[in-house]
């Protein structure tokens, strides 16, 4: 019999890779979207023929429940959320409606419905805010430094819990930055690559950035959603921080973007204090060593190929649109 997943998130980033590896892996695919008069299927519009889309919302639990009960999915992966820490601080309370109780929701519909479901739970590095240790793995301390990271905290812990208390095979991947063409234009990496594109065709002339001196452990989407596939294939559920365990800065992320295209980032970028945030996280990187000896994970594009990767796409995209 197929495997049959439930993609929740399905338009963004991680959805439409994790769309394609299962496609590719042989399963029928179910993305569920939110009824929203904004929906952009960007990102799938090469797949949409062979996925089923339904409409479903982490806001209504009833909306959970019937959409497992038509569907019977063997594997959820719920990597819908308010995926945007800046946006967190403006929007705390639906942050926490989405990022944290949807996850309580999905998990207690899938308990009512079928608990041998497998769960996919999309943690975040956010959740170590101000690090405890370096670089940060399983075991290290929470201590988030928005209201995403907070959110996610909680629907980590109810992951953990529902397993525990259930035993529900319900895992969490607990992921680094991971960046890709497809990125959304309100992230740093994505931000950068873009305006690298409009700088080098004569558009613009300068980039506005916030702190150039945070850094980020920086991999590439479809890389990690491998990892995401990996974890609902183990025998017993578990929590894996999925990482380069490398660190790069702001401004190094500018000198390879930059750079890449021939042009000296120093004289394009400004400092603006719009985009530093209320409480930053200074040191983010982790430590992929339990995902690659229990899952056999390892990523294949590096930090310089990454950069290049998304440099050139949007080079080719602005080309396009330009024609």
């Amino acid at each position: 019999m197929r495997k049959r997943a439930l993609i929740t998130g399905i338009t963004g980033q991680d959805g439409s890779y994790l769309a394609e590896h299962l496609l590719d892996q042989g399963y029928e695919v179910v993305g569920m979207l939110r009824r929203s008069s904004t929906l952009n299927f960007e990102r799938i519009d090469h797949i949409q023929d062979r996925l089923t889309l339904v409409s479903g919302d982490l806001l209504d639990e009833v909306s959970l429940i019937g959409l497992l009960k038509e569907h019977r999915p063997t594997e959820v992966y719920n990597l819908a959320a308010q995926s945007f820490v800046q946006t967190s601080w403006g929007q705390p309370v639906l942050t926490g409606e989405t990022t944290a109780l949807g996850v309580t929701r999905l998990l207690d519909a899938i308990r009512m419905v079928d608990p041998e479901i497998r769960f996919y739970q999309a943690s975040s590095s956010e959740m170590f805010g101000k690090v405890h240790e370096v670089p940060q793995r399983e075991t290290t301390p929470f201590y988030p430094r928005s209201p995403y990271g907070v959110a996610k905290v909680y629907g980590h812990w109810i992951t953990v819990n529902y397993r525990e208390s259930y035993g529900l095979h319900a895992s969490s991947g607990m992921l680094f930055n991971h960046e890709s063409p497809r990125r959304g234009l309100e992230f740093v990496t994505r931000k950068v690559t873009h305006a690298v594109a409009r700088i080098a065709s004569g558009i613009d002339d300068k980039l506005a950035l916030g702190n150039l001196d945070a850094q980020r452990d920086w991999g590439y989407a479809a890389d990690y959603v491998r990892a995401m596939w990996l974890m609902l294939q183990q025998d017993n559920a578990d929590d894996y921080v999925v990482a380069t365990g490398e660190t790069h800065s702001v401004r190094e992320l500018c000198e390879a973007a930059f750079g890449h295209a021939g042009l000296d980032w120093q004289e394009h970028v400004v400092v603006d204090e719009r985009f530093l945030r209320p409480a930053e996280v200074d040191l983010l990187v982790g430590d992929p060593t339990k995902a690659r000896e229990v899952l056999g994970w390892e990523r294949e594009v590096d930090f310089a190929g990454l950069v290049a990767m998304m440099v050139d796409a949007d080079r080719a995209l602005l080309r396009e649109r330009l024609r």
